[in-house]
C-alpha cells in the first residue's frame, strides 16, 4: 500500500521525515531524524515492548487498546534511527498512521480495496481489525482473509507487482521490498515488512504462523494458516518443499 501511495503521489518518498505526518512526535528528542524508511526497515530505534505474554507490554496495549493514535504519540527513541535492527509492531503501526494521514479522504481499508482487493479479483471478503468503531486500522496485524486470496498477494509479488498484464504495484517497489540492504542498520533477512529467505525467496509471516512463502525461481507460492506454530521449523519445511519441487 505504501508503494502504491508513493506512485499515486500521496507520499513523496521513503526518505520523508515521520514528523511530517505525525507532528505530535516533533518535540521528542531525535524524532526529527526518523524517516519512513527507518520504519519499513525496523531500524527506527523507537522503544517498543514486543512481548506477547506481558499484559502490560506495548503489544498488549496496541492489540487490546482503543486509541492507537494516543499510544503512538507516547513513543520515544531508545537508539538513533538507522543504527540497528529491532523488529517492532510499533513501527508497522506508525506506518499505518502515516499512510492514513497521507490518504486524507479515504481509509486504509478503502485504499486496500481499491488498490489490491478489487484489482486482484479476490474471491472472498476480508476483515481488518480497528482500535474502535470507525477508528484506525491495526496495521501491525489483523487482516483476516482466506488462503486463496493470500496466495494472490504472493502471486502479485512473484510477478513483481504485475497482475495479468497490469502493473498493480510498481515493479521498483517490489524489487526494493525483496532485495536485502544491510546499510544503516538493515539486516540481510528483512526488508520493507518481508522476511528474506535463501535463494531469493521471501515470506510474509503472521504472529501465529500464518505465512505467504514465495519462491520466484521455482514459480512457487505456498500458504500456511494456523492458530499456532507448533514445534515445526517452518523455514526448513518450506525450503525442503522448494528443493523437492
Amino acid at each position: 500500500m505504501l508503494g502504491c501511495a508513493i506512485a499515486d503521489g500521496y507520499i513523496q518518498s521513503v526518505d520523508e521525515p515521520v514528523i511530517k505526518y505525525i507532528p505530535e512526535l516533533k518535540d521528542k528528542e531525535g524524532m526529527e531524524n526518523l524517516t519512513i524508511e527507518h520504519l519499513l526497515q525496523m531500524t527506527s530505534g523507537v522503544k517498543f515492548n514486543e512481548s506477547y505474554i506481558n499484559p502490560f507490554g506495548d503489544a498488549a496495549t496496541y492489540y487490546y487498546g482503543t486509541n492507537l493514535r494516543k499510544a503512538i504519540y507516547k513513543r520515544k527513541l531508545e537508539a538513533a534511527p538507522g543504527t540497528r535492527f529491532s523488529y517492532s509492531s510499533g513501527d508497522s503501526q506508525m506506518l499505518g498512521l502515516i499512510l492514513s494521514r497521507a490518504l486524507k479522504d479515504k481509509t486504509l481499508t478503502q485504499y486496500l480495496e481499491e488498490k489490491l482487493w478489487k484489482p486482484l479479483g479476490m474471491e472472498y471478503d476480508a476483515t481488518w481489525s480497528l482500535d474502535l468503531e470507525d477508528g484506525l486500522e491495526k496495521t501491525f496485524c489483523c487482516i483476516n482473509a482466506r488462503a486463496r486470496d493470500f496466495a494472490k498477494i504472493g502471486r502479485l509479488y512473484l510477478n513483481k507487482g504485475n497482475w495479468n498484464g497490469k502493473q498493480i504495484v510498481p515493479k521498483e517497489w517490489v524489487e526494493a521490498c525483496t532485495t536485502a540492504d544491510t546499510t544503516n542498520g538493515g539486516v540481510s533477512y528483512y526488508k520493507y515488512q518481508w522476511w528474506l529467505q535463501k535463494d531469493n525467496n521471501f515470506m510474509a509471516e503472521g504472529i501465529l504462523g500464518q505465512m505467504i512463502y514465495v519462491a520466484p525461481e521455482k514459480n512457487m507460492i505456498m500458504i500456511r494458516l494456523g492458530s499456532a506454530y507448533g514445534k515445526t521449523d517452518w523455514d526448513t519445511i518450506f525450503e525442503s518443499l522448494v528443493q523437492a519441487y
